[in-house]
């Protein structure tokens, strides 16, 4: 077995196998080889039992559990985008049929205001006509004022010329016919 060889500073153990021969790694050993199929065939079938009935139930429910939360996800995102683009849609009708109330609006609101803008220009046009046309009869009452003046005026100057070159006071009835001729003509 183990021999102790002894030195001159002390004593250490020193352990060697008998005859020099090595004896072959425990599980190649021909002897041993039976048991340890068994005790192997013993160790899977335990081994086996505890995975199938622990083991694997449990990974079962996680990737069922899992797989059941993203169907459940992917159905929520999928109800989300449906009313995300029936939403989308509301929303262009609604601005669609904004746009339109707006087009009419501003529609009426122009036909409205021309209409108003021609009315007042119509409504000016009729009253300048009218404050023209009673210029005019003032111009024409005041033309006539002052024609008249003017025949008086030239008649009495007629006839103060005549009288002062000639010394005569010339008839009211010359002098008139004469101013009438000079007037018109």
């Amino acid at each position: 077995m183990a021999e102790s060889h002894g030195n001159a500073k002390g004593a250490t153990a020193h352990t060697e196998a008998d005859g020099g021969h090595k004896e072959p790694f425990p599980p190649f050993r021909s002897d041993t080889f039976a048991s340890q199929l068994v005790s192997l065939v013993i160790a899977f079938v335990a081994l086996y039992l505890i995975v199938s009935r622990i083991a694997l139930p449990r990974v079962g429910g996680l990737l069922d559990a899992r797989q059941n939360a993203i169907e459940g996800d992917l159905a929520a995102a999928q109800k989300l985008k449906d009313e995300s683009d029936s939403a989308l849609k509301a929303y262009e009708s609604e601005l669609a049929a904004a746009r339109s109330r707006a087009q009419a609006i501003s529609t009426e609101t122009r036909d409205k205001l021309n209409a108003a803008a021609e009315a007042q220009r119509k409504t000016l046009e009729n009253q300048l006509s009218v404050k023209l046309a009673d210029a005019e009869k003032t111009i024409a009452s005041t033309r006539e004022a002052a024609m008249s003046n003017v025949r008086g005026i030239a008649a009495e100057a007629a006839a103060a010329i005549v009288q002062r070159l000639t010394g005569v006071m010339p008839d009211g009835k010359a002098v008139d016919s004469a101013v009438d001729a000079s007037l018109k003509g």
